[in-house]
C-alpha cells in the first residue's frame, strides 16, 4: 500500500520544499513532489500533514543509551534505550561502547554484529577506546586505556564480522598512525577524539585515512592562536566531518555557530547521550565509573568532568535552529552529513526516491508528531 504524507514543508537536501509532498511504498520513498500531483497516485493512505515539517530520519553516529539502559549491558539494554531515541526522531543509529577489555570489546561488538543482521536501524558499533589519551579520558576507565597494536585490532575486526563502523582513537599514541590506516583498510571510519594530537599530528591522521573528530571541541586541545590544535585541523580539510555535541552544556551556542559556520556541511550532531536520556536525574554508571546527573547533565562522581549527555536528537536541532541556523542546515546536520559521514548516504539519511522511507513529523516548535522507519509508522 502506498503511503503519502502530503501539505507538508519537506526539509531535505538543503533546502525547504512548501506544500510538498512524499510518497512511500514496499519500505523505500517512491516519489516526490508539490501542490496536489499526490492525487493521481494509486489509492493508498493520505495524510494530510497541515504544513508541519517532513525531514528524513535522524541519524545519530555517536550515543551510548537512553531510558536508563546502555548500549554495552547487553541486547535488552540496547532495544530500551533505541526505542527512546527513535521516539525523538532517531530511525537508524551506530551503537558506541565505551572503553573495555578487548575481550569484553570483542563480545560486545560481536552481540552488535548479530542485532544488526536483524534490525536495520542498527548501523553498527562504534568503539569510542579504549585507544585514547590517559590525559583526554574524560568518562573513561584509565586503567584500560592503551596503545593499539594489529593483533588487538584485527580480532575487533574480527568480531564485528563487518559491523564496527566507527572507531575513536588517539593518533598521536605508539602505532596511533598505523591503527588509523588499518581500521580504515578494514572499513571503518576513524575518528580523532579523546586526544593530545597537535594540529600536525591530527593531519597526519587525516592523511592516513581518519575522516571524523570526535564530539569537537571536547576530550581535547582547544583552539590557541599558537597552536591551532586539531579542531582547526578538521575545520581545514574537507574530506572530516565534525561531530557536535548540542546540548548546550559540552560547547557554547556560540562556539556551536562557530562550528558551522568554519566547516559548513560538515558538521554532524550526535547526542553522545549515557543511560540517562530520556530517564530521571539519579545516579548511573557509565563504562563502570559511577555517575551523578543532576538537572539533567551528567558528571563523574570522582572528579566532576562530564560523562556523557542525556540528549536526543530532536532537542538538539531545537537548540541549533533557536541558535539563529537555518533549519535546512540544521536538519542536514542530523540527516545526510553523518550517513555521509559512515558511509551510507543514498539509503539513509535523504528522502529522494529509492531511499529507505524514514522520515520525521515536526511540528512549528520543532517537536516530533510522528516518526516512520521503512515507510511503518512507529
Amino acid at each position: 500500500m502506498t503511503t503519502v504524507l502530503h501539505s507538508v514543508r519537506l526539509v531535505d537536501e538543503g533546502r525547504v520544499t512548501e506544500d510538498a509532498w512524499v510518497a512511500f511504498a514496499d519500505g523505500v520513498v517512491l516519489r516526490t513532489g508539490t501542490g496536489d500531483g499526490w492525487r493521481a497516485l494509486p489509492a493508498g493512505d493520505a495524510i494530510d500533514a497541515a504544513g508541519a515539517y517532513l525531514t528524513p530520519g535522524f541519524i545519530d553516529i555517536h550515543g551510548h543509551g537512553g531510558a536508563g539502559a546502555s548500549f554495552d549491558d547487553g541486547a535488552d539494554a540496547i532495544h530500551a534505550a533505541r526505542a527512546l531515541h527513535r521516539a525523538h526522531g532517531t530511525t537508524r543509529a551506530v551503537l558506541s561502547l565505551v572503553t573495555a577489555s578487548v575481550d569484553d570489546l570483542a563480545e560486545r561488538v560481536g552481540l552488535v554484529a548479530d542485532l544488526a543482521q536483524r534490525d536495520a536501524t542498527i548501523l553498527g558499533s562504534h568503539l569510542e577506546g579504549p585507544f585514547l589519551d590517559v590525559a583526554h579520558k574524560g568518562a573513561h576507565t584509565e586503567g584500560l586505556l592503551r596503545a593499539p597494536d594489529a593483533t588487538s585490532i584485527a580480532r575487533l575486526l574480527d568480531a564485528g564480522r563487518g559491523t564496527v563502523r566507527q572507531v575513536t582513537l588517539a593518533p598521536e599514541l605508539p602505532g596511533g598512525l598505523d591503527a588509523v590506516a588499518q581500521f580504515f583498510a578494514g572499513g571503518v571510519a576513524v575518528a580523532v577524539g579523546h586526544t593530545a594530537a597537535t594540529e600536525q599530528q591530527a593531519s597526519a591522521a587525516f592523511d592516513a585515512g581518519a575522516t571524523l573528530l570526535t564530539h569537537a571541541f571536547n576530550a581535547m586541545p582547544g583552539i590557541h592562536h599558537r597552536a591551532p590544535g586539531p579542531i582547526v585541523a578538521a575545520m581545514r580539510d574537507d574530506r572530516v566531518t565534525l561531530e557536535l555535541i548540542a546540548d548546550g552544556v559540552h560547547v557554547h551556542p556560540d562556539v556551536i555557530a562557530l562550528a558551522f559556520a568554519g566547516a559548513p556541511g560538515r558538521i554532524a550532531l550526535i547526542t553522545d547521550a549515557m543511560a540517562a536520556a530520556g530517564a530521571e536525574d539519579g545516579h548511573y554508571e557509565l563504562g563502570g565509573l559511577s555517575v551523578t546527573v543532576s538537572d539533567g547533565v551528567a558528571r563523574l562522581d570522582t572528579d566532576g568532568a562530564i560523562a556523557g549527555s542525556t540528549l536526543t536528537q530532536d532537542a538538539a536541532l531545537r537548540l541549533v535552529v533557536a541558535g539563529g541556523l537555518p533549519i535546512a542546515d540544521a536538519v542536514a546536520a542530523l540527516t545526510t552529513v553523518p550517513a555521509r559521514a559512515i558511509g551510507v548516504a543514498g539509503r539513509y539519511g535523504s528522502l529522494v526516491p529509492g531511499a529507505a522511507a524514514d522520515a520525521v513529523l515536526l511540528d512549528t516548535g520543532l517537536n516530533v508528531a510522528a516518526v516512520w522507519v521503512d515507510g511503518v509508522r512507529v
